[in-house]
């Protein structure tokens, strides 16, 4: 049986709240393999600038630090808005906020997708 935890809140439809569980999980298993991958196969622990571009430059691995940085943008924005929700805005004022996020996430997603083409571009 579902606690009263696990479901949507008033003003978060079903879709929004399955992707705020779906990507918390995807969050806590993307960062595992991005720490191991960064910090623990690393001979000392820190890539250089150099290793990163090499890295990054394998297109499996872009692929998935790009969609890290999707699901990590996504579960945050979803989760800031879930927040919002707790203080019971208007309507009117829950419109704002969304088109603010989806703003703040979209400008996100467009910085980082470049930052990962300037880098492999180096290599």
């Amino acid at each position: 049986m579902l606690s009263e935890k696990s479901v949507p809140k008033t003003g978060e439809n079903v879709w929004i709240w399955l992707l705020k569980i779906v990507t918390g999980v995807l969050v806590i298993a993307l960062l595992f393999t991005h720490l191991v991958i960064n910090h623990l196969v690393a001979p000392e622990g820190l890539l250089t600038y150099q290793e990163v571009v090499a890295y990054l430059s394998n297109p499996l691995v872009a692929v998935m630090e790009m969609s890290f940085l999707v699901i990590v943008v996504s579960h945050a924005l979803v989760g800031t808005r879930s927040i919002v929700l707790d203080l019971n805005p208007s309507r009117g004022l829950l419109r704002l906020v969304d088109g603010l996020l989806l703003l703040v996430g979209v400008a996100s997603v467009v910085y980082g997708v470049w930052l990962v083409q300037v880098i492999i571009s180096q290599g």
